[in-house]
């Protein structure tokens, strides 16, 4: 692992609202608001930029947990932007806040957290499960 980043260090992402994020389930669409879990998924991805700048070639990151209080909604076609800041390095644990925007608008806060594992663990691990 590389310590590449410190901490208050900040990564950006910034995305517009599409079909696919909406609250949609096995009985159909919800409303036209961005869905916890598309942000969730989309909070992690801009936290992961920090495992990327940070991993070996022989490592991968593994997310550990993800903390979202959703704040207000995000609609369709709305432009969110995704902001983590790096909050914690221990060890091989690399932990991040994030903030999602819509213009000044906060729609989301939470934490975000990842290991930098070898990638032959990461493939023992898959093993195990597997039996």
């Amino acid at each position: 692992m590389k310590l590449l980043c410190a901490l208050g260090d900040v990564r950006k992402i910034a995305k517009v609202v599409e079909a696919a994020d909406l609250a949609t389930f096995e009985t159909g669409n919800v409303h036209p608001f961005y869905s916890t879990f598309a942000l969730g998924r989309d909070a992690e991805w801009a936290c992961r930029q920090f495992v990327l700048e940070m991993k070996e070639d022989d490592e991968e990151g593994i997310g550990t947990f993800l903390n979202i209080a959703h704040k207000s909604p995000a609609m369709l076609g709305d432009e969110v932007e995704i902001v983590a800041t790096l909050s914690e390095i221990d060890g091989n644990a690399v932990n991040c806040t994030f903030v999602v925007k819509v213009g000044d608008r906060v729609v989301a806060e939470g934490s975000q957290g990842q290991k930098i594992l070898k990638k032959e663990k990461v493939e023992r691990l898959i093993q195990q499960i597997r039996g």
